[in-house]
């Protein structure tokens, strides 16, 4: 599961690739955001991205796009 974070006054956003489903993402997220806490996303390499809910502008979730090369014309 692709996840992207943008968070605010930085130009880029993290991109995240998780085993957690869209709905455990979801649920960590409503609970950083009600507590004022911190996002916790555990990645595919087991490393943690820790995030403070007051600076997350937004979050995507989705399917990554695995193994696809090339270009769109």
């Amino acid at each position: 599961m692709e996840v992207k974070i943008g968070v605010q006054h930085a130009p880029r956003e993290l991109v995240v690739e998780t085993n957690d489903s869209a709905e455990e993402i979801q649920a960590a997220l409503d609970k950083a955001l009600a507590d004022d806490a911190t996002l916790v996303v555990r990645d595919t390499r087991g490393r943690l991205i820790l995030v403070p809910a007051r600076t997350i502008a937004y979050v995507e979730i989705g399917s990554g796009v695995s193994g696809q090369v090339g270009f769109r014309g």
